[in-house]
């Protein structure tokens, strides 16, 4: 495997957290001295970091049926039901609902809209709505019982990415963010997402979630980088046009449960896989985004 340090400049440390932000540092440094001070090199040096900079993929990851899943099909509804009939007194059309690849946000407004809950309304009452949902979350995971499984390959995929200088990775996701990183912890998968991401309390609309994270990336790394240099990664069609209305490229991956390999396809996602077992055509697939 190759070193991250032998694609940075001399003194540049391999932490996934620092490396785009020391690159840009470096590069303002540069720019800072006078035209006399340059020494012979710098030029091509900061071209060098540049196009490194460029290189760049943050990936934004959808979690339920592209990380994991639950151990039985609709579960979702067993702590989501209950947590609207405390805040709002019904649970309205939750439990005919398809949720798939909808934001929180956007289950709890689609279940509701009928019995005269406006999105404003739910937005006035979403602290409330948070701490009941992961009051009845922590009920759900806590019996003793194991609720999530992580799918096959993933651990493998994001310690390969991780170990890669090309790729940092986030959450972009439909849950509410605290419920994100529990499932996460429960998972053992919570190490791999240093960056941070977008939430599913956040917003209505899964679309206005890539550009969400990506300023906070933007911010957090201290560096300029374009909508074409995220990849969302998911199983749904909302996640292949979330990326679509941001200009960032998808992945689109055939494990989750609701959508078939043809209807993810019809989408036109950038890329496609059937899994995340085969850690080699992961690699070689983000590597042509």
């Amino acid at each position: 495997m190759t070193n991250k340090c032998e694609l940075y400049p001399q003194g540049f440390k391999a932490n996934p957290g620092l490396e785009l932000a020391n690159a840009f540092s470096v590069v303002l440094g540069a720019f800072d001295q006078s035209a006399s001070s340059v020494k012979n090199g710098s030029v091509q040096e900061l071209i060098l970091m540049q196009t490194q900079i460029d290189d760049q993929r943050i990936l934004l990851w959808d979690i339920d049926g592209t990380l994991m899943r639950s151990t039985r099909a609709g579960s979702f509804k067993d702590y989501t039901i209950p947590m609207l009939e405390e805040v709002f007194g019904t649970a309205g059309r939750l439990p005919e609902m398809k949720v798939s690849g909808m934001t929180d946000l956007q289950i709890v407004g689609e279940a509701l809209k009928h019995e005269g809950f406006t999105h404003e309304h739910i937005r006035e009452r979403v602290h409330e709505l948070r701490e009941s949902y992961m009051k009845a979350m922590h009920r759900f995971t806590g019996n003793g019982q194991e609720v999530f499984e992580v799918l096959p390959g993933v651990r493998e995929a994001l310690q390969a990415v991780a170990d890669h200088p090309r790729y940092q990775s986030a959450l972009v996701t439909g849950n509410i963010e605290p419920a994100a990183y529990l499932k996460m912890e429960i998972a053992g998968l919570a190490d791999f997402f240093p960056l941070p991401g977008a939430f599913g309390d956040e917003s209505h609309d899964r679309r206005d979630l890539p550009a969400l994270a990506a300023n906070r990336i933007r911010k957090h790394l201290d560096v300029e980088l374009a909508p074409s240099q995220f990849i969302v990664i998911g199983d749904t069609p909302n996640d292949i046009e979330c990326a679509r209305h941001f200009g960032a490229r998808s992945v689109a991956v055939g494990t989750g449960r609701f959508y078939s390999t043809e209807q993810l396809l019809a989408c036109s996602p950038d890329a496609f896989i059937p899994s995340l077992t085969d850690t080699q055509l992961f690699l070689k697939t983000l590597a042509n985004l």
